[in-house]
């Protein structure tokens, strides 16, 4: 019997081939071709099905600077949040306000990306 590669997502030994020549994962459900076990670092976010865009379209990604485009106001803050705030490392979620981070003077909070531009 031949020894498959593991699984390139979640580094699981138990992959299996189905009848139609890929190789599927049974604890991620990450399915891949038997010559592509070594790609996962090229994967793009689209590759995964979970993409985040800024208001113009751009892709982001976790660590990106954004702007916000609109005055924003802010629970509990009496100034809110201004339009051209720059927003460093930001990390995306998959909830209802995609994009988490910490902006200074305000604290943690989310904002969502239809709000913001890649900076």
């Amino acid at each position: 019997m031949t020894e498959l590669p593991p699984c390139p997502k979640c580094a699981c030994t138990y992959t299996y081939e189905d009848a139609g020549g890929l190789l599927i994962c049974p604890e991620c459900a990450h399915e891949f071709a038997p010559g592509a076990a070594g790609d996962a670092a090229a994967e793009t976010p689209e590759d995964t099905g979970f993409v985040v865009r800024d208001s113009v379209g751009n892709i982001l990604a976790d660590g990106d600077s954004v702007v916000v485009i609109k005055d924003l106001k802010v629970k509990g803050s009496p100034s809110g949040l201004k339009a051209g705030t720059r927003v460093k490392n930001i990390r995306l979620v998959d909830a209802d306000h995609n994009i988490d981070c910490r902006i200074e003077g305000i604290g943690a909070m989310g904002l969502k990306s239809e709000f913001v531009r890649k900076a």
